[in-house]
């Protein structure tokens, strides 16, 4: 048991008591967020923005630029996302049911005071191959030139090629090109997009353990569980809804 222990938290003898906070602290917020986003809650946006926040410090500081840049684009998205999810909230404030009949107190509540969900369409596919090809390049780039990275951007003494990529780094693209996929899909209210969560969110149980992130990585454990339930809670509310076309 105590080498079990010593396994999973023992590299946080290295840091300092200010980042363990940060990094609890951030990992709180983040299972916040997707909780309130299992909800439609537009609160997501504002709550997840301090996770991410926290982790892009904490990221930059241990030179993890993948997932730093993986953070900092939830940030950006988070604010679209918030925006958008506005609008809609917004728009269907005026919204008249064409049936015109009473529906129940819960499918009303579900309706009136929370966002509309969509499925996946064509016209999403290439937006969502554009936007994993060019994020597997520069995640790929900046893998590559992480040596000069590391030296201060200097040249001089650095080793490039693509024979210094790990597994890691690799996994690294592919869980930064279905992250990114998932946050637009989210920000444009698809319900797919917690498919998407799914799958990143079970590759990063064992990648953060093994970068030695313990606390992210039970953090992973319990996204991946919140979005199982969020999809099919998705669905759900997608069935109850007045099925009229959204922006």
């Amino acid at each position: 048991m105590v080498e079990l222990l010593s396994w999973l938290f023992g590299q946080y003898a290295d840091y300092s008591t200010v980042f363990i906070a940060l990094e609890l602290i951030a990992v709180v917020f983040g299972i916040a967020s997707v909780l309130l986003a299992s909800k439609t809650n537009i609160l997501v946006f504002p709550i997840g923005l301090v996770s991410t926040a926290i982790f892009v410090y904490l990221l930059l500081k241990w030179q993890l630029f993948g997932d730093m840049f993986i953070n900092a684009y939830y940030s950006i998205m988070s604010i679209y996302g918030w925006v958008n999810w506005t609008k809609n909230k917004d728009s269907k404030q005026d919204h008249i049911n064409p049936t015109g009949q009473q529906e129940g107190s819960k499918k009303k509540a579900d309706t009136n005071h929370t966002i509309q969900v969509e499925h996946l369409t064509t016209k999403d596919v290439p937006i969502l191959a554009a936007l994993a090809t060019i994020t597997i390049a520069f995640v790929a780039l900046v893998y590559y030139f992480r040596p000069v990275i590391n030296n201060g951007f200097r040249l001089d003494g650095a080793t490039l090629g693509l024979h210094l990529f790990t597994w890691v780094d690799y996994t690294d693209m592919l869980t930064t090109a279905l992250f990114l996929m998932a946050m637009w899909l989210m920000a444009r209210r698809k319900i797919e997009h917690w498919l998407l969560w799914i799958v990143a969110d079970a590759i990063s149980i064992p990648l953060y353990f093994y970068k030695g992130l313990t606390f992210t990585a039970f953090q992973y454990v319990v996204f991946t569980l919140i979005a199982i339930w969020a999809y099919y809670e998705w669905q759900r509310r997608y069935r109850m809804q007045p099925h009229t076309a959204y922006a």
